[in-house]
């Protein structure tokens, strides 16, 4: 019994009262991993500006874009992940008495908290704009899916003077009379119950995906009596307008896909750069922690 009591008491005394995590280096290394960050985060936008071009033809091209900005990210994650990681296993103080195996896993796990603190860090300061970026997708496909709708309770409430300026371009394209003279000598009142009728039934047509037959027919009508032209000629007026509305509406979709996969492939490249910051940030600090002590060993053994 005695014996037992002592191998008991030895045992509670070799353990240390330290704990196995050192948060002032982790601390030091989160901070300097997310300060270079966004200090990254701006040169790459910096530089990404100076490529980009509003002129059409000029500047790199969208998928170019897209690939920059993907390999900057994983960049950024090596670049402030290892210097990170690596602060945290340097600046901590030597384990006395542990196992060569346990101080790795401990650096290791030094680095990877280090390297988890700073993106915490990086999302509460750039949370915002990563939201926007990820949800530009969606709201794109949301647009165009209710815009029409949106659009059609805007003209019923309002009639033709709410709609926006495109649209009502288009419908006073529809109404420009054949002769200039005429457009003096209109009626006002009569102008705009006609434009409001045509812009509900583009509303409308848009939202069900097209114009009918009847409501192509009466738009006609409508270009006859307010301008003038020939039956056959507001019919091919009618037509050509029915085309860029179409046409417009699936170059919105084009658009919305684009935005859709831009922020899908944004969202699986942001994981992959997180997952090797992780790996990079746990190994800088089983470096750094290794040379510190290899460094100490060698100045004690040399004085």
């Amino acid at each position: 019994m005695q014996s037992t009591l002592s191998a008991v008491d030895v045992s509670a005394s070799t353990e240390s009262s330290t704990p196995a995590v050192s948060w002032g280096p982790i601390i030091a290394g989160a901070f300097a991993a997310s300060t270079l960050t966004l200090i990254l985060m701006l040169l790459g936008s910096g530089l990404g500006l100076t490529i980009v071009s509003p002129w059409s033809g000029s500047g790199a091209s969208v998928t170019t874009f897209a690939v920059s900005t993907a390999i900057w990210l994983i960049v950024v994650q090596w670049l402030s992940s290892g210097v990170g990681g690596y602060l945290a296993g340097r600046l901590r103080t030597k384990w006395v008495g542990i196992h060569t195996d346990e101080v790795y896993f401990r650096d290791t796990a030094h680095g990877f908290l280090a390297w988890a603190l700073a993106t915490l860090l990086v999302v509460g300061v750039l949370g915002s704009a990563l939201s926007t970026a990820l949800g530009s997708g969606v709201q794109a496909v949301s647009t165009v899916a209710s815009g029409a709708v949106m659009g059609a309770s805007a003209g019923a409430s309002a009639g033709g003077a709410s709609t926006d300026n495109a649209t009502s371009y288009l419908v006073d394209s529809l109404f420009r009379p054949a002769d200039a003279g005429k457009l003096a000598v209109a009626n006002p009142d009569s102008n705009a119950a006609a434009v409001g009728q045509a812009s509900r039934i583009l509303i409308a047509g848009a939202a069900a995906g097209e114009i009918s037959a009847d409501d192509k027919t009466y738009l006609s009508q409508l270009v006859v009596a307010r301008t003038g032209l020939s039956e056959a000629d507001a019919k091919a007026r009618v037509d050509a307008l029915v085309a860029k509305v179409e046409d417009a509406k699936v170059k919105a979709k084009q658009a919305a896909d684009t935005a859709r996969k831009g922020s899908a492939t944004f969202a699986l490249l942001g994981a992959l750069s997180l997952a090797i910051g992780a790996f990079i940030a746990s190994a800088a600090a089983a470096l750094g922690g290794r040379q510190r002590d290899d460094e100490e060993a060698v100045f004690l053994t040399g004085r």
